[in-house]
Parts: structure tokens; sequence; C-alpha cells
């Protein structure tokens, strides 16, 4: 019998080992897409005890305390944080097979050098060890980042943001690691919503740009675009309920934009219209740029109403969503690529039954210039555990090159969660490793050994087009 998560964790032959200790190990830690503060970072934030840490907005965690049936007063409530850190203890030792498990004792592995496990009757130990460390300066969020060999951080920010965090982390010389921002233009796009105009008021305050037509908005979101890039972004991300293409003509969308200015409601069919005309106007801009764009797709929002009225969005109420027609999508790539603007495009999918269909939609638009132009993203929130990595990966590789996959992200909100890289290389080693053992794939050290190194930092460092 193994040890619990030894050295040798997830990896059974002896190619996986050598190819994750040797290799997977040996590489940063580029993280191109996450959620976490940046102004958490220019104040090198130090964390009071490990609830802060661990159960301050991770609705992961939040989903599974529930699942318990602990009661919100210990999950988002006003219970005290060692009371909040005993059930989640409580719940942790029920989560076998759930990657929060391995996730959770990785973190304390890696960061407070706990090789127990953590349950109901450790709590007591686990909290005083963790909050004991806590108070080092090794624990800062700046030295976390640091001793997890992160060489890069893009964050996730509003048009309208202001950057004022990231322009103080560029301009400190005592911390080297990049943290830039990443372009989330998803209020600017979301017509239906009924905060849209009051968002709209706000964008055009900060780009100095009066907005009465579709075509000033776009002005206006050039104005930023401009802003964003002086300030090292090349990283867009968009939140799609699916990625559509109901196309219309300019003056139809100025019509749907004028009667929502005025107050009016819009029809399902011209809030789609609208944001088709959005998502292309954007990803032309993207190609301009020289860009990447990430769609993020498939999630089924705020389920819960009665919670959510209570606590708000992103507090554990998503689920997937199964509508995606992939042929809108297809259709939406192939306008971009037919004018010849179509970025450098990451694909993800909450829901893993899309695999075979965006493998197949990547190889009809990759092109010269850019290995893997179009590429399907890591498996994604409610996939990303041993099974849904693995799931899409294979599935990649079927149908693709997985030799040019640029790798894991934490998208996390979390700064002790690069163990998750560290998660996925395991994997990535143990699926390869497999392969090779089974005779699938040549047992050539030097080829393997660069392959898991750019598929765990290298590829997207190229991809991205990041100065390091």
């Amino acid at each position: 019998m193994k040890q619990f998560m030894d050295k040798d964790f997830l990896l059974s032959t002896d190619t996986a080992k050598k190819l994750y200790h040797e290799h997977a190990a040996a590489v940063p830690v580029l993280d191109y897409h996450c959620h976490i503060n940046p102004a958490e970072i220019a104040n090198d934030r130090k964390f009071e005890n490990i609830t802060q840490v661990w159960l301050g907005g991770d609705h992961y965690k939040w989903r599974q305390m529930r699942s318990n049936g602990i009661e919100e007063k210990y999950i988002t409530g006003d219970a005290t944080d060692r009371e909040k850190f005993q059930k989640w203890a409580e719940t942790l030792e029920k989560a076998i097979g759930n990657p929060l498990y391995h996730w959770s004792h990785l973190e304390l592995q890696r960061y407070f050098g706990y090789t127990g496990y953590l349950n109901s009757e450790t709590a007591e130990e686990v909290w005083n060890l963790c909050n004991a460390k806590l108070q080092e300066d090794s624990m800062s969020v700046r030295n976390l980042i640091k001793q997890s060999g992160v060489t890069l951080i893009c964050t996730t920010d509003d048009p309208i943001d202001s950057l004022e965090w990231h322009q103080k982390i560029a301009a400190d010389e005592t911390f080297d690691v990049q943290v830039l921002p990443a372009w989330r233009p998803d209020k600017a796009m979301n017509i239906e919503k009924v905060d849209f105009v009051d968002y709209l008021n706000k964008l055009a305050e900060v780009s100095k740009v009066e907005i009465t037509t579709f075509a000033s908005l776009k002005e206006a979101l050039q104005n930023r675009l401009a802003y964003f890039a002086e300030n090292g972004c090349n990283v867009s991300d968009h939140a799609l309920e699916y990625v559509m293409y109901v196309p219309a003509s300019d003056e139809e969308i100025e019509e749907i934009f004028a009667k929502r200015m005025q107050g009016g409601e819009v029809t399902r069919e011209e809030e789609l219209k609208f944001k088709t005309a959005f998502m292309l106007f954007v990803g032309k801009e993207y190609h301009r740029l020289d860009w990447a764009m990430q769609l993020h797709y498939g999630c089924k929002r705020d389920n819960n109403v009665f919670r959510f009225n209570q606590l708000g969005p992103d507090t554990g109420y998503d689920c997937i969503n199964n509508y995606a027609p992939s042929a809108q999508m297809a259709d939406f790539l192939n306008s971009l690529n037919a004018t010849d603007q179509m970025p450098r495009t990451i694909i993800y999918s909450l829901n893993p039954n899309d695999n075979a269909a965006i493998g197949t939609i990547l190889g009809c638009f990759q092109d010269a210039g850019v290995a893997g132009k179009i590429q399907q993203g890591s498996a994604w929130w409610f996939n990303d555990h041993k099974t849904g990595m693995t799931d899409q990966m294979i599935s990649l590789a079927n149908l693709g090159l997985l030799g040019n996959f640029i790798g894991m992200l934490t998208d996390s909100r979390s700064f002790l969660s690069y163990t998750r890289h560290e998660y996925f290389r395991r994997i990535l080693c143990e699926l390869v490793g497999n392969w090779v053992e089974n005779g699938e794939y040549p047992n050539d050290e030097k080829v393997l050994g660069k392959m898991i190194e750019n598929i765990s930092y290298y590829n997207a460092v190229n991809y991205f087009g990041f100065k390091l």
C-alpha cells in the first residue's frame, strides 16, 4: 500500500515518476487566469488564521459544507473562524475522491509542513500549527507567491478598473513577479441585466466618452482597451452562457441598444443579437492588439434564488448548463476568421460532454505562425479533478496535439492554490507515463521531458507572448 500523498502521489509508473520529478516539478508556474485581489499583493497581506485563507470566499468548500448539512452560520455567517474551521474539518473527512481533499492536503504539506490528515479530531492541532506558521514573514502574500515558483499572474479586471494596484506592483523593484491585468468586459455586454445602463454610465465616466449609441460604446471600450494595453494587458476573458452567433445589421443593433438605453426590455433574440455583435467587435479588437481571447461558457448561475437574495453571486449556487450549440460557436469563429481577424482563442466549457465538439472545432481554425492558435482550455471549475483533467487531455490528444497544450491555471481567489499546478502536472505525467509504458509512445526522455516542461510552463509563455 502506498503512503498517503507521498512524493509519488498519483504517479504509478517509473516513467511517470521520472517525468514529474525531473521535468514537471522543475519548471516555474505561470498563472494566466485567476481571481486574486491585486491590492493584497501590493500590500503584501498577511492572514490572521487558516480560515481566512481557506474559507473566505471559497465557494468550492462552501458547497461541500452545505452538502454535509452545515448551517450557513458556519459557512458565510457570523460564527467564529475557529468554529468555521471545525465544520470544514468535519466535512473534509467525508470528501474521499473529491479534489478538495487532495488540494487541502497538498496545501497543508507544501506551505505548512503538515504531513498528517485533517479531520474533526485533528482540527485543533492543524488550526494551531497553521495559525502559528501564518505569523511568519514567509507566509505573506508575496512570499507565498515566490515560494510557489510563480513568475507571472494575470488577474481578472473590469474595463472601469483603475489598475492602480497593478501599477504599484510594477513600480516596486523589490518584487519581481509580474502581475498583469486581464480584461473582463462582461458587464458591458450583458444588456439584459438590470444594472446595464448604470454600468455604462460608469464606463462613460472613466473613458470620457458619452455613451448614447452602440458606436459610442465601442469607442469607450477602445479607449479602455488602450489603457489596459498600456498597463501590460494582453489577455481577455469572457463568461458566456454559451458562444452564440445570431448576426444582425448595424442598424438593428443600434435600435436594440437605443431601446435598452431608453429603459425598455430587450427580447431574448435581441439580447443574443447584441451579444453577438459585441463579441465580434471585441474579438476583432483583440486581433488588432495581438491579445488572446478566453471564452468560458456552459454555466447556469445563481440557481438558488432564496440564497442568492441573501448572499449574492459567486457563493456556490452555480451548475453545469448543457445547452451550448457547437454550430453557433463554429459560426462565430468562422465570422472572425472570414476577415482574417480571429485572435488566439482559448475555449473552456463547464460541460465535459463538450470536449469532443471543442476538439473538432479547434482543428477547423488553426493557422500558420502560432502553434495551437485555437486552444481547448484546461478542465475548468467542476472538472478540475483527476477524472476531469484526464478526460480533457485524452480528448485533446485524440483529436489534436496535446504537445501544444498551454496547461493549467488556478482560476482561484486563494494564494495557496498554486498547488493546483502540481496536481495537474502529476496527472499529466501519470497519463503520459502510462502511454509510454504501454508502448503507445517511444520512451525518449529528451522528447518527453521537453513536452512535459512545455505543457507545464513554456507553451503558455510562448502562446501569450509574455516577456519573462
